[in-house]
């Protein structure tokens, strides 16, 4: 089942039964951060997506994509061969290079913050990069849309974007703990089966592999 913007608000309200007007202003919030919760919770390999960039001779920072989530590798162009650095902690790559004007071929990276990688060591040409990332695709309640608008976890993760936000909801109303409690099942459960799909079925087939076999409870 497939859910425009517009419908997911509306069963928001018609679930919790409330349309006063501060609640209704904050339906928009309930579902961004319930597309969070998953993008969080949920390897989906479908928000993955590849960038080129430039290392620049002495700077030991490479800019990281606006949209950037997690990394999945990250390689520089070597006499036409790629040579894949290894990710590691930010302290690690401080250690390993201590002084910044000490450069060479970086061979680690690692998170510096939101908007920029640490190389190590700096680098001592100007590589091509590639970075493979996990990507934070555009919110439904993004200001490009409309009510009419869907996106991927709308139509393919219906029932996780529709009960993690009214979990919100509750937690935002102080309601009733029994049913917060039934709703972050249903959230829960949805979680799983969208689990299976992203890390289990999205990266295997049953040719090589055989069937997806689940733990039985």
């Amino acid at each position: 089942m497939t859910m425009t913007y517009g419908e997911l608000k509306q069963a928001v309200q018609d679930y919790t039964e409330n349309d006063e007007t501060t609640f209704v202003n904050n339906i928009p919030l309930f579902i961004r951060l319930t597309e969070e919760r998953i993008l969080k919770s949920v390897q989906l390999n479908l928000f993955q997506k590849n960038q080129f960039g430039n290392m620049t001779t002495g700077n030991q920072y490479l800019a990281a994509p606006t949209d950037f989530l997690a990394p999945f590798s990250l390689s520089i162009d070597v006499g036409g061969d790629a040579e894949f650095l290894l990710f590691k902690d930010l302290d690690f790559v401080q250690t390993y290079t201590p002084d910044p004007t000490t450069t060479g071929q970086p061979k680690y990276y690692a998170q510096f913050d939101i908007d920029y990688f640490l190389l190590g060591p700096t680098p001592n040409a100007e590589y091509t990069a590639e970075l493979h990332y996990f990507y934070r695709p555009l919110s439904i309640t993004d200001s490009t849309l409309n009510d009419n608008s869907t996106t991927w976890l709308s139509e393919n993760a219906e029932l996780s974007i529709l009960y993690g936000s009214l979990v919100e909801a509750y937690l935002y109303m102080k309601g009733d703990p029994d049913m917060l409690t039934s709703y972050d099942k249903r959230f829960q459960e949805s979680l799983a089966g969208l689990k299976l799909l992203g890390e289990a079925k999205e990266t295997t087939d049953e040719y090589r592999t055989g069937k997806v076999i689940r733990v039985k409870r």
